[in-house]
Order: C-alpha cells, then structure tokens, then sequence
C-alpha cells in the first residue's frame, strides 16, 4: 500500500486565499496608525490652539468663589458729611455643599431653634440655591452678640453653618432725610429675579427707595471673597487665597445737612412736606416728608408683624414731596402767566372783585366772601382774589391755561433721581374728562383750574420748580439731588415770558409779603423776601395748605415751599410760618423761632 504525504496546509493556496495573512496585518495596521494619528492630532489641537481657553474651563469647574459682600459706599451732603454710611455687625450663613442633603436636616432644626426662625424658612432658602452651590446664604443679618456666642458654643452641631464679620448700612442721624436717603434690605423672591441678571445672589442686600436705590449701582460696589478648590463631588479641597472686595463709589448730594434739619425741625409732626432749592440751577437743599421712619430698622431683617406696623394708615414710607395735591392758590402764578402771556389782559390790566360770580348756574365765592374790590394783578396775588383770577381763566379758555399749565412743568416727572416714586401729578383737559369721566369740559371747570382746584394735582417739588420762575426771571429748573460742578444754565430752559410777565409776577409775590397773605415772612430777621399762600379745600376733610417763598426778593438764591395734608387753617397762617423757620436758618445760621411764637396773619 502506498502512502502519500498531504499537501502543506502553509502552501495550500486557492484564488479565494492568496495573500490573506499580510492584507490583514497591513489593514489592522493602517487602522491604528489613523487612529493613533487622529487622537495625536486632537490632542495637539486642544493643548496648543484651544488649550488656554480649555485650562480656563478646567480651572472655572475647579475654582469657586465664596463670596464676600462689599462695604456699601457712603451717601454725602454738600459738604461732605456722612449721611449713610457702614457699621461692623455679624450675619450667620448657610454653605450647602458642607453637607448632604438628608444631614442638613438635624443642623437646621437645631438652628431654627437658636435663632429663632422657622424650620421651613431656613429650608427654603437652602432648597432655592442648591445643596450642591459652593455659595453660602446669608439667612440672618444683625445677629446680638449673645447669638453669635450660642452659635460659637454649638459649633459641632452646626456643620456648614458660618458667622461672619461685616459691613451693614448706618444712618448716623437716624431719621434725617429718611424718604431722600431711602434703606436697603435684602431681596425678596421679585428683586431676586429683576436682579440675578446682573450677578446679585439670595440674600444680597440693596438698595429699596430713595437715593439708595436710584444710585444702587453706584454706591454697590465688587464683590470679592475665597477663592477654593473643589473636587468632582464639589467638596473643597482647599483654600487658595483671597480676592478682596471693592467698596462702592460715594455719593455726594446737594442737600445741606443743616438746612434738612431746620426744615425737619419746621414741619415738625405734621403731616406734610417741605421742599427748598436753589431756583438758578435746582440743586435740592432739603426734602422733607412727614410721617417719617427710621431707616436704621432695616440694617437688620424685620419680622412680618414688624412691616406690618410700619404700613400703618398714615404711610409713612411715602414721600409727599413727590405726590399730587391741588395746588391751591399757589397756582395763581401760572393763571398769571396765561393771561399776561396770551395778549388777553395787558399787564396794566384791572378787573373788579366780587363776593363770588356765577357760572353755568354755580356760584362760585371768593375765599373772604366780600371781594377786594378793583384789582390789578399784583394786588390780585397779593390779597388772592379768587374772583379776579376766575376771570382771568375763562378770559384765556382752557386750551391756553392748560398749556401754560404743562410750560411750567405741571403733568410731567420733574427729572429729579427719585423718578420711580414721583408722581406726574394731573393737568386735566376734555379728553381726560371723557376717558375718565365720560363727560366733556365745562367752563366750571377753567374757573376751577385757574385758582388751582378742581382735578388738578401737582407735588410739592413741581410747585417749587413753579417759583423758581418768576425768581429766576423766567427760567424751568430741573431739580437734582446729585451734586456736580455743571453750570446753572445746564439745568435749565428758558420759558420765553414777556419781561412785563415776570416784573408783574415779581411785583405781586412781594407785596404778597409786604402787605397780603403772607405777611409772617415780612421780619427784620430775614431780607427782603416773595411768596403766596394757597388753601385747598379736600372735601369731608380738613383743607390742604400751602406757601411757597423766594429770597432775597431782589436775587434769589433759595426757594422754599411747605405743604400741610389736611392740616386746615390757611397757608399763610399754617405753611408760611414754616418756611420762615427755613428761610432764618438759611440765612442767619441761628435756632429757628417756634412756630407757636408767629403771630397770626391773613389767611387764604
């Protein structure tokens, strides 16, 4: 038998396995040099053209920030005296990431317990930053030291719970130009989202009303802090250092401090207002607003029922230099204006006064019920002649009183900071009335309108910027609370009155003082002084007053106009002695004569 030997598997070859074992090896290679090739490539890229900005990523997940609030900057009169400024106080913080979840749970039930603040409250402020924020919330500010010692005592049982050392808002003088200078306070849920945008975090503190909330970016400042390391499970690793904060930027005013306190001083408790300005360029020397707070209250964070007694009826936190009332006689200025200026009455004009006059059937009285008999306008303003001006209004028409009305800045925010709590106050027309009232126009209502009654509504601060007028010669101020360096007649814009308008109106608010209803002013303790009262009736309550004064009478470098919500009495009686106390302060630096020491004079 014969044996044959089977052919070698290494070279038995088919036209389907010729040359298999290298084209494998040679295409499992080329796999991996692409590959290799490719990640080389991207590595290459990402290290040298995108590497400085993937380091910065790196370090942005592996860097945070704890913040540090800054110290708020100062609020300044004119002279530089501190009107709000910062004192040392302590505030406790939560840092969610120090601790799990299901931990915080125990921490927070013992905190609530020391200070005072309900669990859920406490739980929810951690819910609305994260467990996982690196962050810490501020959940109490102002804390005695008897709680930063309890605190400290209990330190093991309050894992993530931190005392800090800060800055918080100071009012030196307690409740001095309190509605000028406005609070802070922390953010609510509402100011938390108008203001994330721009970096502010829960618990932040800003500024709520007044110049601390119109110059909020201003007097903030940069936040600063610890900068740490964190690992993947955002756990601090380690501290690496301190980024400082930077203190907000000074304000500085143009309020004087001592004038704010004589007019605080003059107003007294009364409800009411008292505003005083420079009429050449409108720098605000004073605003005051009666009911009043202290804005001190806010440096730490007040209960519910404690917010709650502060709204009380009486509203303290208005500004009623900034709200609309009826202007009252006061207004007589404007109807002077528009008679003189519409070339319906000459300034020589002389009209007969009456006891009252009847129009479309009302009668409508003159304040003394008797008239003055005949009347030219100096001495219509000075012994306020109802009558005279009624006439002077339906002699214009309405289309003319109302635009005089709006020239002198009546229906419009005056420009000044405090814009979001100024009012507009109200110049009515007949399109008003129909929207509002669904009725037209009647000429009742000019003669109304022309002894400032009837709807229209003007602030305090709008009828200083009315007296500024005739004192300055002519000119509309924007009044301002900012001091600068700018020049008078940057703040100001000509009205183009007729020179014999401004002499007539000059000439009457004088003898308003020399020997009308405004004779309080007329002391040897004060220059020669101009001004007009006005009394408005407020129907079922008692009247409003009001006088508004220039001095000295022949250069005038200050205006001053007080206002009594309801007070009743009349405005020379009531108002005009207020301004006196102003005005002496003002002028002769000494202790403002009481108000209960002024004779009484002519009421209107």
């Amino acid at each position: 038998m014969t044996l044959t030997k089977p052919p070698s598997v290494a070279h038995y070859q088919t036209p389907r396995t010729v040359g298999s074992p290298y084209q494998s090896l040679i295409i499992m290679l080329l796999v991996s040099v692409f590959m290799v090739g490719g990640i080389g490539s991207r590595l290459a890229y990402l290290q040298l053209v995108k590497g400085t900005r993937n380091r910065q990523l790196a370090d942005n997940n592996r860097i945070r920030l704890l913040p540090k609030q800054p110290e708020r900057g100062r609020i300044l009169d004119r002279e530089g005296k501190v009107l709000a400024g910062s004192r040392l106080s302590h505030s406790v913080y939560l840092w969610p990431l120090a601790q799990k979840r299901s931990q915080w749970v125990v921490t927070l039930k013992r905190l609530s317990h020391i200070l005072k603040i309900p669990e859920a409250k406490l739980r929810k402020r951690l819910e609305q930053e994260g467990y996982n924020s690196p962050y810490r919330v501020r959940i109490q500010r102002g804390i005695s030291p008897a709680l930063v010692t309890a605190l400290a005592e209990n330190t093991s049982e309050l894992v993530g719970v931190k005392v800090e050392a800060e800055a918080v808002r100071y009012y030196p003088y307690g409740d001095l130009a309190a509605h000028v200078l406005g609070y802070t306070g922390e953010m609510n849920d509402a100011d938390f989202e108008k203001f994330k945008a721009k970096g502010y975090r829960l618990g932040d503190v800003i500024g709520q009303m007044g110049v601390e909330a119109a110059f909020e970016k201003q007097l903030r400042g940069e936040w600063g802090g610890q900068q740490v390391e964190v690992n993947g499970l955002g756990q601090v690793v380690q501290i690496l250092g301190e980024k400082p904060s930077l203190a907000g930027k000074d304000v500085q005013l143009t309020l004087d401090m001592n004038l704010q306190k004589a007019a605080e001083e003059a107003l007294g408790d009364r409800k009411g207002a008292i505003v005083a300005l420079n009429p050449n360029n409108g720098a605000i020397l004073a605003m005051v607003s009666r009911p009043t707070f202290d804005p001190n209250i806010f440096s730490t964070r007040i209960s519910d029922a404690q917010w709650a007694r502060l709204q009380g009826e009486d509203h303290p936190f208005v500004n009623r230099a900034l709200q609309g009332f009826p202007p009252a006689s006061t207004f007589k200025i404007v109807t002077t204006t528009a008679g003189i200026e519409s070339g319906k009455f000459s300034a020589d004009t002389v009209l007969g006064t009456y006891p009252s006059i009847t129009v479309g059937g009302i009668q409508f009285n003159d304040w003394n019920n008797a008239g003055f008999g005949p009347l030219g306008f100096a001495g219509a303003l000075a012994w306020s002649s109802d009558t005279f001006f009624y006439q002077i209004g339906m002699g214009v028409g309405d289309k003319t009183l109302i635009d005089w009305t709006q020239r002198y800045g009546f229906g419009t925010k005056t420009g000044v900071e405090l814009s979001t709590e100024e009012a507009a106050g109200l110049v009515p027309s007949e399109a008003w009335k129909q929207k509002m009232l669904a009725e037209g126009w009647y000429q009742g209502d000019t003669v109304n309108m022309s002894i400032g009654q009837g709807f229209l509504q003007t602030t305090p601060l709008q009828v200083a910027v009315m007296f500024a007028v005739p004192a300055n010669g002519g000119y509309r101020i924007k009044p301002h609370l900012l001091k600068d360096n700018e020049a008078s007649q940057n703040w100001r814009q000509s009205l183009n009155l007729n020179p014999a308008t401004v002499r007539v109106l000059r000439e009457g608010l004088r003898q308003v003082v020399t020997s009308g209803t405004g004779q309080a002013m007329n002391m040897e303790t004060l220059p020669p002084m101009s001004g007009k009262s006005g009394t408005a009736e407020d129907f079922g309550r008692e009247s409003h007053t009001w006088f508004g004064a220039y001095g000295p009478a022949e250069n005038p470098r200050i205006v001053v106009v007080a206002f009594g919500e309801n007070s009743g009495g009349g405005g020379g009686s009531f108002a005009a002695p207020m301004v006196r106390q102003v005005m002496e302060a003002y002028f002769r630096g000494k202790k403002p004569t009481k108000v209960s020491e002024i004779e009484s004079v002519p009421t209107d």
